[in-house]
């Protein structure tokens, strides 16, 4: 349960966007990773790298502002800073030991979602698979 948790919380948050119409739900997601990337901030784990870390964070959430690619690049660096904070020892949560691991395995499910272009899951459940491939043959050909 301690890495199927992290994996439905991180399913379930990319459904919860689908809530949010586009453009909107591209730029709320820039903001929310860049959030993410100040998290450690108070913990000082990694000294004034951690400064580092959430200034690389924040200058590709921002490129995310325009671009769902720069967002899920910017959810596996703050997965990578997870990844350092739990073998440091050093979890997100004081509280929870684990808690840098289960956001290390949460991020990367954001990051894929944020990688398709960060659809709007809620439609694609309403709607089934068929009418994704209606909405495809739709479109003119490349």
């Amino acid at each position: 349960m301690e890495f199927l948790l992290p994996v439905l919380v991180g399913t379930l948050y990319a459904l919860c966007m689908g809530l949010i119409r586009e453009p909107h739900r591209r730029r709320f997601n820039a903001i929310m990773v860049v959030g993410a990337g100040a998290a450690y901030l108070s913990g000082g784990g990694f000294g004034g790298w951690e400064l580092l870390g959430t200034a690389v964070i924040t200058y590709v959430g921002y490129r995310g502002l325009e671009s769902w690619t720069f967002i899920g690049i910017a959810w596996l660096l703050h997965t990578g800073w997870d990844l350092f904070h739990h073998l440091k020892g050093n979890p997100i949560l004081p509280f929870a030991h684990d808690s840098a691991l289960g956001c290390a395995l949460c991020d990367p499910v954001i990051a894929l979602w944020c990688f398709r272009g960060g659809p709007s899951l809620v439609g694609f459940l309403r709607n089934g698979p068929a009418a994704r491939r209606r909405t495809a043959e739709q479109l003119p050909p490349a």
